[in-house]
Protein backbone atom coordinates (compact mmCIF):
# COMPACT_ATOMS: atom_id res chain seq x y z
CA UNK A 1 0.00 0.00 0.00
CA UNK A 2 1.36 3.48 -0.79
CA UNK A 3 2.57 5.52 2.14
CA UNK A 4 2.47 9.26 2.65
CA UNK A 5 5.82 9.04 4.49
CA UNK A 6 7.81 6.15 2.97
CA UNK A 7 8.42 6.20 -0.78
CA UNK A 8 10.40 2.93 -0.95
CA UNK A 9 12.58 0.56 1.05
CA UNK A 10 15.16 -2.09 0.32
CA UNK A 11 16.63 -4.74 2.61
CA UNK A 12 20.06 -6.40 2.51
CA UNK A 13 19.62 -9.49 4.63
CA UNK A 14 23.28 -10.54 4.97
CA UNK A 15 24.13 -7.18 6.56
CA UNK A 16 20.64 -6.67 8.03
CA UNK A 17 20.53 -3.13 6.64
CA UNK A 18 17.17 -1.59 5.84
CA UNK A 19 17.43 1.39 3.46
CA UNK A 20 14.37 3.62 3.53
CA UNK A 21 13.57 6.38 1.05
CA UNK A 22 11.14 8.95 2.42
CA UNK A 23 8.76 11.16 0.46
CA UNK A 24 10.89 14.14 1.59
CA UNK A 25 13.72 12.75 -0.54
CA UNK A 26 15.84 11.75 2.44
CA UNK A 27 17.31 8.25 2.53
CA UNK A 28 18.37 6.49 5.72
CA UNK A 29 20.06 3.18 6.49
CA UNK A 30 18.85 1.32 9.59
CA UNK A 31 21.29 -1.31 10.89
CA UNK A 32 20.75 -4.70 12.51
CA UNK A 33 17.08 -4.84 11.55
CA UNK A 34 15.82 -8.44 11.87
CA UNK A 35 14.15 -10.01 8.81
CA UNK A 36 10.95 -10.50 10.85
CA UNK A 37 10.63 -6.71 11.33
CA UNK A 38 11.10 -6.12 7.59
CA UNK A 39 8.40 -8.69 6.86
CA UNK A 40 6.12 -6.77 9.21
CA UNK A 41 6.88 -3.56 7.30
CA UNK A 42 6.08 -5.25 3.99
CA UNK A 43 2.77 -6.59 5.28
CA UNK A 44 1.67 -3.49 7.20
CA UNK A 45 -1.54 -1.78 6.06
CA UNK A 46 0.23 1.53 6.80
CA UNK A 47 4.00 1.43 6.41
CA UNK A 48 4.41 4.83 8.06
CA UNK A 49 2.45 3.76 11.13
CA UNK A 50 4.43 0.52 11.36
CA UNK A 51 7.75 2.29 10.87
CA UNK A 52 7.33 4.76 13.74
CA UNK A 53 7.03 2.40 16.72
CA UNK A 54 8.84 -0.61 15.23
CA UNK A 55 11.89 0.83 13.44
CA UNK A 56 12.47 4.56 14.03
CA UNK A 57 14.76 5.12 17.01
CA UNK A 58 14.89 1.38 17.73
CA UNK A 59 17.84 0.61 15.47
CA UNK A 60 21.06 2.49 14.77
CA UNK A 61 20.69 4.63 11.67
CA UNK A 62 22.51 7.09 9.46
CA UNK A 63 21.35 9.51 6.82
CA UNK A 64 22.54 8.57 3.34
CA UNK A 65 21.10 11.60 1.49
CA UNK A 66 19.06 14.61 2.43
CA UNK A 67 15.89 15.92 0.84
CA UNK A 68 17.48 19.02 -0.71
CA UNK A 69 19.97 16.95 -2.72
CA UNK A 70 17.13 14.76 -3.98
CA UNK A 71 14.96 17.75 -4.91
CA UNK A 72 17.77 19.46 -6.81
CA UNK A 73 18.52 16.25 -8.64
CA UNK A 74 14.86 15.79 -9.58
CA UNK A 75 14.42 19.41 -10.66
CA UNK A 76 17.32 19.22 -13.13
CA UNK A 77 17.16 15.79 -14.77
Amino acid sequence: MPSSVIRWFRYEEPGRVLRVGFTSGEVYDYENVPPKVVEGLKAAPSRGRFFGPNIRDRYPYRRVTDGSAHQAKTANP
